[in-house]
């Protein structure tokens, strides 16, 4: 006879005598579970901007805050990157596009980004700054702290620290090592793959990635019918990475790239 005894763990114990103890434990943990599934099958969404774009600044105010007026957003992995078209000199000096104020505001938006990690918190602040941008009063950027009650002191830390410029020189190595290489801002990608000029249709996209359990009420109602075919003809509102007027071999690319989706068409 085996004397040895077992002994309960002290769940066990309680799990016998209370069964709806048990069942509320498995029900429980079978949501958390589905919550945990429903997030794995979220999509990602990568926004690679600049601030003083104004393509940019029209696509987050006109498009991007539909994510959460619809909540769509609880199906996404947003990700901002304010950096954009700019480039660094050899001195590790940052340039921006659009000049010194977009420099300016693209490092105080990556440290709201790093301040305020809740992506609610920082998306709100962006959207203020880039309101004001889309109606040409960007210089009342600071308008945005007051307006939101937001705490200032934390921002112009981590500008004046230096630590904003090591977030942007982060931005700007994971925007330069781009595959494809983004060619014009806004650059939008969903679930690794550029939307091109095709940026505004965005939901539709992040629709029929998305894997999760449930299709988002959303995507029920959108009437939006993704292009299956990337268009490249670079027809649509975009800040180019370089000023100058597009190449020939670019210029050739687009239109035989049109001509081709009218004849498909």
């Amino acid at each position: 006879m085996d004397s040895r005894r077992r002994v309960s763990s002290p769940l066990s114990l309680l799990f016998s005598h209370h069964p709806l103890v048990l069942l509320l434990f498995l029900t429980t943990t079978a949501a958390a579970a589905a919550v945990s599934s429903e997030e794995k099958g979220k999509v990602a969404l990568d926004l690679y901007y600049e601030t003083l774009c104004p393509y940019c600044s029209n696509f987050i105010v006109n498009y991007l805050d539909k994510l959460f007026d619809s909540g769509l957003i609880s199906a996404v992995d947003l990700n901002l990157i304010p950096y954009g078209n700019a480039k660094i000199g050899s001195n590790g000096t940052i340039t921006c596009q659009h000049g010194p104020m977009e420099c300016l505001l693209n490092t105080i938006e990556a440290c709201a980004i790093s301040v305020w990690p809740d992506l609610n918190k920082h998306f709100s602040f962006i959207y203020c700054v880039e309101t004001l941008v889309y109606e040409h009063n960007y210089a009342e950027w600071e308008t945005c702290f007051d307006k939101l009650s937001l705490d200032a002191t934390p921002i112009y830390d981590c500008y004046t620290s230096g630590y904003g410029t090591e977030l942007e020189l982060q931005y700007a190595g994971e925007t330069n090592t781009l595959q494809p290489p983004h060619e014009y801002v806004p650059w939008v990608v969903v679930d690794g793959q550029p939307l091109y000029d095709d940026y505004e249709n965005f939901i539709s996209y992040i629709c029929e990635a998305y894997k999760g359990a449930t299709l988002p009420n959303a995507c029920s109602d959108t009437s939006l019918k993704t292009i299956r075919k990337m268009k490249r003809n670079n027809l649509g509102p975009v800040c180019y990475r370089e000023e100058a007027t597009k190449s020939l071999p670019s210029k050739i690319r687009s239109a035989l790239t049109s001509w081709l989706d009218q004849a498909d068409g």
